[in-house]
């Protein structure tokens, strides 16, 4: 296999990728843009304050800021990690490194099926909003539409084939549209904050809105079990992606040092865009469950969209700044749309070099010089799972944000463990060492291995989630998150061993060997 060298001593392995391509901005806005803040926020928030069983209320803000320790702690793992091999396997790589192959499939599995199930939710939040922003120019009978499953699917489905084309074409292409569709999203959140903020600070808010306080972020004041635990479950979820800009390290420019600091510094900015627009919400709305109130259960599913007619009012004005709003969750979704490709695509592509998966995931496009098997794959197979989804249960797309919680903690997780046993016989050489690369990692680690099996217990239960009806979301009388997300590993260990009978070469340690950082010192 080919190398070529980077900016340092270390070489990586060169799987025929685009070194180079991207700098440090550019990687930053594929992580922030992974995450689709608008569409996360709009999906997420009113759950986060209803919490679980006792309300979070005002201290939404709170479970926010305590849901980024863990993905921080992580954050500094993929950092550190890649520092010591830049290969855009990232956990597939790593935890192969570590604890062996079997180890290391599950984890880039575990990215794989969270991408792939996450699209179907993606796509039809895009395929929905292209109705709603169209049907916003005087088109009642199109925004209609936004409702109508056999429209949004198509839509859907469109958008899919979409992205995968871009993401075929190039990853300088691809950021570029991500530079225009992460401005308009930020851009929007931050007015939509500004403007309800100064609305309650200007006293022309509404009779139930709340004047911002410091101790809506203290959420320690909060029952664990009954609030803290489950609304972290759905907080985590907000913050899942920034991990792509780690994807892409083979393709930067010093790929040893800009992707981690890219994951770092978008995890902070995730943070502070979070921060600011869940208090400006929870400020505006308050946390009443009835009216535009963010513990109203019939807000729960796009909480902007019930708190902008209100916030803007009526007129031309109001309807062209819901119009706006409307966008921006349209192009975060299309936005992450694409960048979960990308990360998927590579782990892929990765997997393939190493014998892991067949080796057509591992063709080059010999001009764009993007995996071909690999995106065009994830694109077929994300369009497979949406119409699998949505011809069981439109509902069960409901079950979706749940099951991918419990596989981002599940590789998120595995990252931490990976990092500190990787540089285990290294980590007392110095104080940095064994902070960034034993305690945080395994804090981290520690924080999602207890959200796994919390959230699995919890999303076991067969009225854990229920539809529009009120009818329990489950499948085989067994809550439908837990089902989605453990048959999706289930279904990993199932290929893993078939292809292990296939091609053991991988398996054996003969692609990818074992080792430590110690060892690689003295290589």
């Amino acid at each position: 296999m080919s190398t070529t060298p980077d900016t340092g001593s270390r070489e990586v392995d060169s799987k025929g990728l685009k070194g180079g391509a991207l700098g440090l901005v550019s990687s930053i806005v594929v992580g922030v843009a992974s995450t689709a803040p608008a569409y996360s926020l709009a999906a997420s928030l009113g759950f986060i304050v209803v919490g679980g069983s006792l309300v979070a209320g005002v201290k939404a803000p709170g479970i926010v800021l305590l849901a980024f320790i863990p993905m921080y702690l992580i954050a500094v793992a993929y950092q550190e990690l890649n520092k010591a091999e830049p290969d855009c396997g990232t956990t597939f790589t790593w935890a192969s490194r570590a604890f062996g192959p079997v180890t290391g499939w599950m984890g880039g599995w575990g990215i794989i099926i969270a991408d792939v199930i996450v699209m179907s939710n993606l796509a039809q939040i895009a395929g929905s909003y292209s109705f709603t922003f169209v049907g916003g120019f005087g088109l009642p009978g199109v925004a209609a539409l936004s409702s109508n499953t056999v429209a949004t699917t198509i839509a859907g489905l469109l958008w899919i084939a979409l992205m995968t084309w871009i993401c075929y074409r190039g990853i300088e292409i691809s950021a570029r549209v991500q530079y225009v569709l992460l401005s308009f999203e930020v851009v929007i959140l931050v007015f939509f904050a500004v403007f309800a903020l100064a609305r309650v600070y200007s006293g022309t808010a509404e009779p139930y809105s709340l004047v911002p306080q410091w101790d809506w972020f203290n959420p320690f004041t909060l029952d664990f079990g009954q609030t803290i635990a489950p609304a972290m479950l759905t907080a985590i979820f907000i913050y899942w992606g920034w991990d792509s800009a780690v994807s892409v390290n083979e393709e930067t420019k010093d790929p040893g040092k800009t992707p981690g600091r890219a994951a770092v510094i978008s995890t902070f900015l995730l943070l502070a865009t979070y921060a600011v627009v869940t208090v400006a919400a929870v400020a505006f709305a308050g946390v009443g469950d009835k009216g535009i109130g963010l513990a109203n259960p019939d807000n729960s599913g796009d909480v902007f969209s019930a708190i902008g007619p209100t916030l803007f009012g009526g007129g031309v004005l109001g309807s062209i700044l819901m119009t706006l709003l409307g966008f921006s969750i349209l192009t975060s979704a299309s936005a992450s749309t694409q960048t979960t490709i990308l990360p998927t695509a590579r782990t892929s592509l990765s997997m393939a070099v190493y014998k892991a998966l067949p080796e057509q995931f591992a063709r080059m496009h010999p001009k764009y010089l993007t995996p071909t098997w690999s995106t065009i794959g994830m694109g077929v197979v994300s369009a497979v799972f949406y119409l699998i989804f949505t011809f069981i249960s439109p509902s069960l797309l409901l079950a979706l944000i749940g099951s991918i919680g419990l596989m981002i903690a599940f590789y998120y997780g595995l990252t931490g463990f990976t990092c500190t046993w990787y540089y285990r016989r290294t980590l007392t050489k110095s104080f940095r060492n064994f902070v960034m690369r034993g305690v945080f990692p395994m804090a981290g680690g520690l924080m999602l291995a207890f959200v796994f099996v919390y959230g699995l217990y919890n999303f076991a239960q067969p009225d854990w989630l229920l539809d529009a009806n009120g009818n329990n979301v489950t499948i085989f009388g067994i809550g439908a998150e837990a089902v989605v997300g453990v048959g999706g590993l289930l279904l990993g260990v199932i290929l893993m061993l078939i292809w292990r009978l296939r091609r053991p070469h991988f398996f054996r340690g003969e692609t990818l060997p074992r080792r430590t950082h110690a060892e690689e010192e003295v290589a």
